[in-house]
């Protein structure tokens, strides 16, 4: 069914004869590629290993590439290797950028491939300053910075994929406008989460910003699942996210709850403090994709409505005159 007014978003569909497969691949392997990334950041940061290596571009004066590994030890470890990390990220991400130029005919996309580029360029000289300048805001702001490159490797390699290449006939939902609003709501609550959930891991701050808007994410993260299980149950690209958002959940206030314990209330062992704050910084950064993703899907699959809140008011009430008729 085409969408009221025409496809006006036909700039995202592509032709089936034009998909390659290769910036597809680099994309997916950049996104899985974030994941650890993210995870050793998160050690560095909990570890308090960020200033371990207390020089940038090199490491001790050497080469970052030819720095010895039996040197590597203790905190220098953690730090180094998330250097080395995030070079492989980048390199990858150069790879991309470069396909997408080469290879990709949608000129918007080409762009998002330049961002992701400029994005992870900028993450990078972030993090070497915050080593040489010893400032915390810049530690914040490379937390925040890792997660919205994550977020848009992922939206990289849905947009790349063969689902979003091939045009698809859209679906009218009277639901459609409140569930792609949602959506976009509950992403937003999960990044800006993120955000304080970065100022409390290195400034000991807002902690009360952070629980208010844990449970805002907690609250949308159930109105959007249940939606979508009550009135898209059929629709797996809908459902899949929505699941998996919902599980991410139950395993986010686990370790949000363990992390809180360990740090507030109770003294737990090292070991599992450490796992269990880093992994609350990971699973929140897959919550951050699985939503958006499901944000992304909702506004291919639902057309676009246009209509003003006038034009609804008058539609609504010639269906009751009719209904009363």
């Amino acid at each position: 069914m085409k969408a009221e007014g025409g496809n006006s978003d036909s700039s995202l569909i592509l032709h089936p004869s034009s998909f390659n497969q290769w910036p597809h691949r680099l994309a997916v392997l950049t996104a899985i590629c974030t994941v650890p990334l993210l995870f050793i950041g998160g050690l560095v940061t909990t570890k308090g290993a960020g200033l371990a290596v207390p020089d940038w571009p090199t490491t001790f004066g050497y080469n970052p590439f030819l720095y010895p590994g039996s040197l590597m030890v203790g905190n220098i470890f953690y730090e180094h290797s998330h250097r080395l990390a995030a070079s492989a990220v980048g390199f990858l991400t150069v790879l991309l950028a470069v396909a997408l130029w080469r290879d990709e005919t949608r000129p918007w996309l080409r762009r998002l491939g330049a961002v992701a580029l400029a994005l992870v360029t900028a993450q990078g000289i972030v993090g070497g300053l915050r080593v040489v300048l010893l400032e915390q805001t810049l530690a914040i702001l490379h937390a925040c910075l890792a997660q919205a490159f994550f977020a848009l490797a992922v939206g990289l390699a849905l947009f790349t994929s063969r689902e979003w290449s091939e045009e698809s006939p859209r679906v009218d939902a009277a639901d459609a406008g409140r569930l792609q609003r949602l959506a976009l709501i509950t992403t937003g609550l999960i990044y800006a989460q993120a955000i304080f959930g970065a100022v409390l891991r290195h400034s000991g701050e807002l902690l009360e910003v952070h629980l208010l808007f844990a449970a805002l994410v907690v609250l949308h993260v159930i109105l959007l699942g249940a939606r979508i299980f009550q009135r898209h149950p059929g629709r797996r690209g809908l459902l899949c996210p929505a699941v998996l958002l919902s599980g991410l959940l139950l395993v986010q206030l686990a370790l949000g709850l363990g992390a809180y314990l360990g740090k507030f209330v109770v003294t737990l062992p090292p070991v599992f403090t450490v796992i269990v704050r880093t992994s609350h910084v990971v699973v929140g950064a897959l919550m951050l994709a699985a939503s958006l993703v499901l944000t992304l899907r909702s506004f291919k699959l639902f057309p676009r409505r246009r209509l003003t809140r006038a034009a609804d008011f008058d539609a609504a009430t010639t269906r009751t005159k009719e209904a009363s008729a």
